[in-house]
């Protein structure tokens, strides 16, 4: 069940025009992390895409559910993409940690990624 393995992508930083520090998503200032014992599942069976059509485009946005095995809280925080069956996806809102009930550590963490196209 927890026998699929992602790539965290993390970008850098950088300094723009005004001097703010702002994310660098450069291929050379990214790093990666290989992440293994996850389970991905779509979103909702029901609603795993959604589209919008219009003259000028058709959007698709496409959803997935992971979990990590028990005992692992990967390092993967909002801000990262994720690297996935030759896709590449946002996480989708912040990673929510399970707590293990009897050791007061991590027992998993869950996140939802989305990939949208068009």
């Amino acid at each position: 069940m927890f026998n699929q393995t992602a790539v965290r992508v993390r970008a850098g930083e950088r300094t723009d025009r005004g001097g703010n520090t702002v994310p660098d998503w450069s291929p050379s200032a990214v790093s990666r992390l290989p992440v293994s014992g996850l389970n991905i599942q779509p979103n909702s069976p029901v609603n795993v895409a959604s589209e919008t059509a219009d003259e000028q485009r058709d959007a698709v946005i496409t959803g997935y559910r992971v979990q990590s095995a028990e005992g692992t809280s990967p390092d993967i925080r909002a801000t990262d993409r994720i690297e996935w069956n030759s896709q590449t996806f946002e996480v989708d809102g912040e990673v929510a940690t399970w707590p293990d009930l009897f050791t007061d550590t991590a027992h998993h963490i869950e996140f939802s990624m989305v990939r949208a196209t068009g």
